[in-house]
């Protein structure tokens, strides 16, 4: 990709989904790293496709290095991996998500 698309997170988060969408882990991941921002958007595409790929331990991975703000979008996408994955690591962070979670998000 070039560099100029690199610094750009939306058209970075749209090639990250197509990319992830085809199946082509390995290229996601790589734009995913030459980001120098990240967003709660771009985090999320790479959650999304890694649980559309079947690596719901990936998509915890990634989810347990967030450290900006949630978003609805995220929750459902990591109570979705913990849900497929179904083990203990998967039940405690979706319990720890749900005490956490605001209450604004439990009502809509």
């Amino acid at each position: 990709m070039p560099e100029n698309y690199r610094n750009d997170n939306i058209t970075s988060t749209s090639a990250i989904d197509m990319l992830m969408k085809f199946g082509d882990v390995e290229s996601a991941e790589r734009i995913f790293r030459s980001l120098k921002t990240k967003d709660i958007i771009t985090y999320g595409a790479m959650m999304k496709g890694y649980v559309g790929n079947e690596m719901f331990e990936k998509a915890l991975d990634l989810f347990e290095q967030i450290d900006i703000e949630l978003n609805d979008v995220t929750y459902t996408i990591v109570f979705n991996a913990c849900a497929k994955l179904c083990n203990d690591r998967a039940m405690k962070i979706g319990k720890k998500l749900l005490d956490e979670m605001p209450a604004n998000y439990r009502n809509d």
